[in-house]
């Protein structure tokens, strides 16, 4: 997120990221309302295409083909994004609760988060069954299972057209994997009810074709691991999914909202009865034009929602009314690469109507893949020599944003020796050995509980490399500029989190110091004790096994997410490895000779100061490295953190390859780097056993500061 060059006076919090509120997110990209902080929840980094989900299930689209990207979108808006389910609002605070944080207060909301088609009421289906919405789950439920082999069983609990398109999916995508297959088609009345009857003989003579056997009339009475149980018989069924009974989320139904059996109502201007909240797509009712649930009112709502937001935020303009249209071009799925067409009264099928679909649905998610390039401005004219030499690459976040270490050590360094120091300053006070330690963080995501998160656990690696115990920690915190309401909330999200990270450490926050800037800056110092020797980067002997606690790649894989190009599943994954704790890898690895955490220099420049300091040499095994998920697909394509340059110096020889780059990638909240005694099995062993990507990367050699890449 590039620093405001408006302080931010009013929240807005968009929960979910339906298909309504990621058109908002674009269009709030292309003209941001200056002032307004735009908050983005929801679940997970990505949220899926229904248009496109019956062609994925049948095989017809990669996952890729039909996900919004949330990262990617948030990033593009300047909002920042929320990974959480929402579970409540409390209308009287304005605020949105979120699971494991703190609540979210807002000044203007708005909700997009589909329907369920979950039965909770049927004994066994949470068990046993997996319901079609959300589409997440259930797209990489089916995935899973066909991965399977041998003969399958598939019952598809609700006869509706969405229950229609599925099995046939289904049952194509089996008869591509050569997997003889029976498909049940399950509806308590008829099926098909909601088509006009040309239409749905049509489907039905698709459902006959492609050998699913319809069961009407029939009541669901419990789904065993074994199948489903009917009025008087049984179906067996290796696969169930329930796409009947679709239902509001529960937890709106504590809002205090006006609803209609469940759904929030909305006025022809999509707000709430609490004119402070609007709603859109599934999850709404319109009592002033009732329509059933379909996609195209979510996309139709978008331009008027996007409108009437930036209205409620200025207290000024008119807002625009929402009327949706009488009827709609459907246009379902019929397993192959086919599709029924019906609208005005007239029904037409056939591949065309396939490919006709496959444009439509494609050119929708092209908006919302093919973000617009937004231009930088211009260098000023004329300018200092050498400005234009720095380029126009945004500075990266976190230890990406770091000084190289020739400067560091130029600076910091006054003896003879020149070794860079230990990651904590070891100081012995009355008998006592304590170690201290400051770190700070430039954002790397506007999310500020995680990145307070992200910027307690790795100030706190100094301490656990040192094999020390955190005590006493001081904050240090410069907030972006806003009004001084929107900095109380801010303030009040970032020492909540930072008191309860630093107990579960076994320490307390015990004061700090705070200040306004261009951007979110978090740091803390903290103070420890040593029980047992403290674990310096002198004392690794050759022979020794060097282990590393966590995978690299987050230097690059942020450096992707600024430029728009990391895929937003990968960039969660990093954020989420960023946040975990070394504290029990440190007393796992308490044995250790020598140890440090893998952060701003990369994993070779930390390397290199244990060898300097315990004059050995290290031989690495390349594909013993572990890796995040994405970050050797970014370094093909040549993204690099801002610190790459500074971080190569050291090594001129080093191989000019995507893997070899990701040696020096600066880390965030990095993994342990340890050289433990013996082949290191016992301790990785334990490490894998507490939940760690724990490996074994090389060992420790003869030859002072030499480092052999095998």
């Amino acid at each position: 997120m590039q620093p405001s060059s408006h302080p931010f006076t009013r929240d807005l919090v968009l929960v979910g990221g339906g298909h309504s509120h990621a058109l908002v997110l674009r269009s709030w990209g292309m003209k941001p309302l200056p002032g307004a902080r735009l908050t983005l929840i929801n679940p997970g980094p990505t949220a899926a295409y229904s248009g496109m989900l019956p062609g994925h299930i049948a095989g017809h689209y990669t996952r890729d083909a039909l996900e919004i990207d949330l990262v990617r979108l948030a990033r593009f808006a300047g909002a920042r994004l929320i990974l959480g389910a929402a579970e409540g609002i409390d209308l009287s605070r304005g605020e949105v609760h979120v699971a494991a944080r703190p609540p979210i207060a807002f000044d203007l909301a708005s909700i997009d988060i589909g329907i369920t088609t979950a039965m909770p009421e049927i004994p066994g289906f949470a068990e046993n069954a997996i319901p079609a919405k959300p589409l997440e789950r259930f797209a990489a439920a089916w995935q899973s299972f066909l991965r399977t082999s041998g003969p399958a069983s598939v019952a598809m609990i609700g006869g509706g057209v969405a229950g229609a398109e599925l099995i046939l999916a289904m049952g194509h995508a089996l008869s591509q994997a050569e997997r003889p297959a029976k498909l049940h088609l399950i509806e308590r009345d008829t099926v098909l009810t909601a088509l006009p009857d040309r239409s749905a003989k049509r489907l039905r003579a698709a459902l006959e074709r492609a050998g699913v056997t319809l069961h009407e009339g029939a009541d669901v009475r419990a789904i065993t691991p074994d199948g489903v149980t009917l009025d008087g018989y049984e179906i067996e069924a290796d696969f169930v999914c329930g796409a009947a009974g679709a239902r509001p989320h529960p937890w709106l139904a504590e809002t205090g909202l006006a609803q209609q059996h469940g759904y929030l109502s909305i006025d022809t201007q999509l707000r709430t009865s609490d004119p402070r909240i609007f709603a859109a797509g599934d999850c709404a009712h319109m009592p002033f034009a009732p329509r059933p649930k379909a996609g195209v009112y979510a996309v139709r709502q978008a331009p008027v929602l996007a409108q009437n937001l930036r209205v409620a935020l200025r207290e000024a303009g008119t807002m625009k009314r929402y009327q949706p249209q009488k009827d709609y071009l459907k246009l379902v799925s019929m397993g192959e690469k086919t599709a029924l067409g019906d609208r005005f009264g007239l029904s037409f099928s056939g591949p065309w109507v396939w490919r006709w679909k496959d444009r439509i649905d494609r050119k929708f998610m092209s908006k919302l893949k093919d973000l617009p390039q937004m231009a930088l401005p211009a260098l000023p004219d004329p300018r200092a020599a050498g400005a234009a030499d720095l380029g126009d690459k945004v500075l990266c976040g976190g230890c990406g944003a770091k000084l190289g270490q020739g400067a560091l050590m130029a600076a910091l360094c006054e003896g003879p020796s020149n070794l860079p120091g230990d990651d904590a300053a070891l100081i012995r006070i009355g008998g006592a050995e304590l170690v201290f330690s400051t770190d700070h963080l430039r954002e790397i995501t506007a999310d500020p509980v995680t990145m307070t998160r992200i910027a307690a656990q790795h100030a706190l690696g100094d301490i656990w490399a040192m094999g020390g115990q955190p005590r006493a920690v001081l904050t240090s915190l410069v907030l972006p500029r806003m009004s001084p309401r929107l900095a109380s909330r801010t303030l009040d999200e970032i020492m909540t989190t930072a008191r309860a990270i630093m107990r579960a450490a076994g320490a307390e926050v015990v004061g700090g110091h705070t200040s306004q800037g261009a951007e979110l800056t978090i740091g803390f110092t903290i103070a420890g004790t040593c029980e047992r020797r403290a674990i310096s980067l002198a004392g690794a002997r050759p022979g020794d096994a060097l282990i590393l606690t966590k995978p690299l790649g987050s230097g690059v894989l942020m450096a992707g997410e600024m430029a728009g190009l990391a895929r937003g599943e990968d960039v969660a994954a990093a954020l989420q490895r960023m946040v975990q704790s070394q504290a029990q890898a440190s007393t796992l690895l308490k044995d250790a000779h020598a140890m440090t955490d893998v952060t701003g220099f990369g994993l070779l420049g930390h390397l290199r100061n244990i060898c300097l300091n315990s004059n050995v040499g290290a031989e690495i095994t390349l594909e013993a490295v572990p890796l995040m998920h994405g970050a050797v697909e970014l370094a093909r394509q040549g993204i690099r953190s801002s610190l790459y340059p500074d971080n190569r110096a050291p090594f001129p020889d080093l191989a000019d390859s995507a893997l070899h780059d990701l040696l020096i990638d600066p880390q965030t909240s990095g993994g342990l780097l340890a050289a433990v005694p013996g082949d290191g099995t016992e301790p990785l062993a334990a490490l894998h056993g507490a939940g760690y990507e724990a490996a074994r990367i090389g060992i420790v050699t003869e030859g002072a500061g030499q480092i052999r890449i095998v």
